[in-house]
């Protein structure tokens, strides 16, 4: 029978990845895509070329202008002994039924 000491565990760090699928309806696409242009704009801390690829970005598709809008920091900035090690995510368009049952599976790729 092995036994693990709690005192070890606690000090190993221990990383979790979540998984996260939302679908947004964009309801007011210029709407959204003004505010994604102004966030971007007003970023300090974006640098020239990661800004005009931002800006491209939401020029092109609506859904560019939602990633500017998720941000996972703030998302566990708050819970109590956790640090985001790393995020990564995208946005893109979908084809969206929420009465088809089986778009989830159509989603997956299953």
């Amino acid at each position: 029978m092995t036994t693990i000491d709690p005192a070890s565990e606690q000090s190993a760090p221990r990383f979790v990845r979540v998984t996260i699928e939302l679908v947004a309806e964009i309801t007011d696409e210029q709407a959204l895509r003004d505010a994604a242009l102004a966030q971007v704009q007003d970023d300090e801390y974006l640098e020239d070329s990661e800004r005009a690829e931002a800006l491209e970005a939401i020029e092109i598709d609506p859904s560019g202008s939602l990633a500017h809008f998720i941000d996972p920091v703030e998302l566990l900035g708050a819970v109590p002994g956790v640090e985001l090690a790393s995020a990564t995510w995208e946005s893109a368009q979908t084809e969206y039924d929420p009465d088809d049952e089986t778009w989830e599976e159509h989603a997956l790729g299953e």
